[in-house]
């Protein structure tokens, strides 16, 4: 089995059944923070679909915007943390 037979038939389904499931939980969560860590999940499972197609199409490209991305949503994280700890100190 080849690495574009077993990205196209085990990854991509795993991927797509795991979207699905976050955008419910996403939608769905009862408080913020369900919400929030839905999300950064989303970015992280685009990630990890960018560089699957960068590895398909052979462009590097795709792994630059992938990096970029992945630094957003983790500082997006990280100031979402910081207000919530901020918001906990001020009650």
């Amino acid at each position: 089995m080849s690495l574009y037979n077993f990205l196209s038939y085990f990854i991509m389904p795993a991927l797509s059944l795991s979207t699905l499931l976050v955008f419910y939980r996403f939608i769905k969560g009862p408080t913020t923070m369900d919400r929030v860590v839905a999300l950064e999940l989303l970015i992280s499972i685009g990630i990890a679909s960018m560089t699957i197609f960068s590895i398909t199409s052979n462009n590097a490209t795709f792994l630059d915007v992938a990096m970029i991305l992945a630094l957003i949503a983790f500082l997006g994280t990280v100031a979402y943390s910081y207000y919530i700890e901020k918001k906990q100190k001020n009650e």
